[in-house]
């Protein structure tokens, strides 16, 4: 059973891998350099793609810094830092990037589709403190509908599956989840800022941060500035 496994390089599209692997899928990883301020999670992404034994890894080129929108395409636009959890949840964050998750999914329907892969695997998590609006159960069955309606896979009743496993879960939970699958995670990027140690302030560092203090594990990720 093909999969194309939507890979960023952090902390949950890693252990979507690894779950995808764990379903004994043949798994097909694909990632994306937008420009994005973070570039850095590539190098991630290459080393969980070959820690996760993918049997081909593509990372797709494009610019999403020509119209912006976000503060991670635009570096006029300062990060979020130093945010308390709640302080998190109030609002879609500058973080957004407008419609990324549409076109990550669109590029990897059109891979799956040509691999005759069955499911496209997505680390989308509906409980993080975001909200993004591409991240939600509804997005996703909307998309499942896409899938069905925009393929000659789906039209002829073979509709690609979008699995998205990490949707309803905490990020302590996908921690655990990715535990048990023996996912590295010291070779896995979450810093929004780009440097060559996490920040440890930006929203994401915060997260991740806090899920691993609050199950009583130390992150392995080298930190310009760890929570107190």
């Amino acid at each position: 059973m093909k999969a194309v496994i939507l890979l960023s390089g952090g902390l949950d599209s890693s252990t979507v891998l690894y779950q995808a692997k764990a379903d004994g899928c043949e798994c097909y990883a694909i990632s994306f350099d937008y420009q994005q301020r973070h570039r850095r999670e590539l190098d991630s992404a290459k080393k969980i793609a070959e820690s996760g034994g993918v049997a081909e890894h593509h990372v797709v080129n494009f610019d999403l810094r020509l119209w912006g929108g976000s503060a991670l395409t635009d570096n006029q636009i300062d990060l979020p830092s130093d945010r308390s959890l709640a302080e998190m949840s109030e609002n879609i964050p500058i973080t957004y990037v407008p419609a990324r998750n549409t076109i990550f999914m669109s590029f990897a329907l059109a891979y799956a589709e040509a691999l005759n892969a069955s499911r496209v695997y997505i680390g989308v998590n509906a409980l993080d403190y975001s909200g993004y609006p591409d991240c939600r159960s509804d997005y996703i069955q909307a998309m499942q509908e896409v899938y069905r309606l925009g393929t000659k896979q789906g039209r002829q009743g073979e509709a690609i599956a979008i699995i998205s496993p990490l949707i309803e879960m905490k990020k302590t939970e996908i921690i655990q989840l990715g535990n048990s699958l023996g996912v590295p995670w010291e070779e896995t990027w979450s810093c929004y800022a780009g440097g060559e140690k996490a920040c440890g302030v930006c929203d994401s560092c915060r997260l991740r941060l806090a899920a691993f203090q609050d199950l009583g594990l130390s992150d392995p990720l080298p930190y310009v500035q760890r929570m107190g």
